[in-house]
């Protein structure tokens, strides 16, 4: 693997800053500085994708011939790397990082030609209907029935942990359509409109205190919802070998990038505030030890995923290096907030839940300390997800113990 760039590599690089100057406006900025999840409301982020979509360089990761790039491993590096030290929000909506690759693998000509360009063109919004009260990380115990009734099935149940669903136009959903004596063998994979009759959304409060577009994710609950057969992927009662495909996309992203850009604001933090002895933080020898642990491990997945994604046919999953790279990435993500938390110090105590606030001029007075205070006790509550969702991390032991240890 050759992570030196040619001069092309180069100019490259100097193409993306040039870019990310002119398509990140300063509103956009002054929202990622102040967000607790590391996303903008729907109207900003659908703003930013549509930049990226004009430019052409909103799916790197795609086939040539579905819209992709057609990068080559050190400009997708370099493209990660950069938007990510800017700060810039992530492409890795649920349309196109994981939908949007079943329906190339699986989907029917009719439905790749109704749903990839919609998604390429960020015209629609995606969410994922997997989770079930009692059934997260065990997905083959999921329960939503689909019940044959001639050209639709009819949906009665529900989903739960549904991140945006208030946003969505449509939902890749998992279904049980028979019961069968394995429980992998009944699950179907469907396409469907969120505004079809039936269906509710009800929002679920987290610990990093939703308000307004910072509210996160939701329950969803079909009674009696119809939807056509033909939005059915591939066969019925095969929906489990999609879903672990699409699972692949969804743990198996580049996490150093972003990493590097938090572990960089924390840096940021340390050098303005000041220890107990009264020098600045980043001198402490405590902390340093701290943040050089965390600089290493950054740097060790970096090299990981390099060597990963190098390796990587375009529009292949990764397969279960996926479950590896999702373990520690999201260790790691929770471990620079940590980081940070301890960073801002007395300043993390005055909770601000609407981090936004300030941005809308809802705000009467100055918030205590100064502005990267603010989200930095929300986003460290909001980070106690990442060891949960897309598969707990226990789950990922198993997977790896299995898949690539044969134990």
């Amino acid at each position: 693997m050759d992570l030196d760039f040619s001069p092309q590599d180069l100019a490259f690089r100097d193409e993306v800053r040039a870019f990310i100057a002119q398509a990140y406006d300063d509103e956009m900025r002054a929202l990622m500085d102040q967000s607790k999840n590391g996303h903008m409301n729907r109207e900003a982020q659908i703003r930013w994708l549509k930049r990226l979509g004009d430019k052409g360089w909103i799916a790197p990761d795609w086939p040539v011939e579905y819209g992709g790039t057609g990068w080559s491993d050190g400009q997708k590096f370099i493209f990660n790397m950069e938007m990510a030290l800017a700060g810039a929000p992530s492409t890795s909506n649920m349309g196109l990082r994981m939908c949007a690759p079943v329906i190339m693998a699986f989907g029917s000509p009719e439905q790749k030609a109704e749903h990839l360009p919609k998604i390429l063109s960020s015209d629609v919004w995606w969410c994922q209907g997997y989770s079930e009260p009692g059934s997260g990380s065990d997905l083959a115990s999921l329960s939503m029935k689909a019940e044959r009734d001639g050209d639709h099935y009819v949906l009665n149940g529900s989903k739960i942990w549904t991140t945006y669903a208030q946003w969505a136009d449509w939902m890749f959903c998992l279904v049980r359509t028979s019961q069968e004596d394995k429980p992998q063998k009944g699950i179907s994979f469907l396409l469907l409109r969120m505004d079809t009759p039936g269906i509710t959304i009800r929002p679920l409060p987290t610990l990093d205190g939703p308000v307004d577009g910072e509210q996160e994710i939701n329950q969803v609950f079909f009674e009696d919802v119809r939807v056509p057969v033909a939005n059915r992927i591939g066969d019925e009662g095969q929906g489990w070998t999609y879903a672990k495909y699409l699972l692949q996309f969804e743990r198996g992203n580049a996490y150093a990038p972003g990493l590097t850009h938090q572990l960089d604001k924390v840096r940021k933090i340390a050098a303005s505030e000041t220890a107990d002895g009264g020098e600045p933080l980043i001198r402490d020898r405590d902390f340093r030890r701290k943040l050089a642990e965390m600089e290493i491990k950054v740097a060790t997945l970096n090299a990981t995923e390099l060597k990963l994604f190098a390796g990587r046919t375009t529009g292949e999953a990764m397969g279960p290096a996926s479950s590896m790279l999702k373990l520690e990435g999201s260790q790691a993500q929770q471990q620079i907030t940590e980081l940070a938390l301890e960073a801002v110090g007395v300043y993390g105590a005055p909770f601000v839940q609407d981090t936004w606030a300030h941005l809308r001029g809802q705000l009467n007075e100055p918030r205590p300390g100064p502005d990267y205070a603010a989200p930095a006790a929300p986003m460290y509550f909001n980070y106690r997800k990442t060891s949960i969702y897309a598969g707990s991390n226990e789950i990922q032991h198993n997977i790896m113990a299995k898949m690539i240890l044969g134990i």
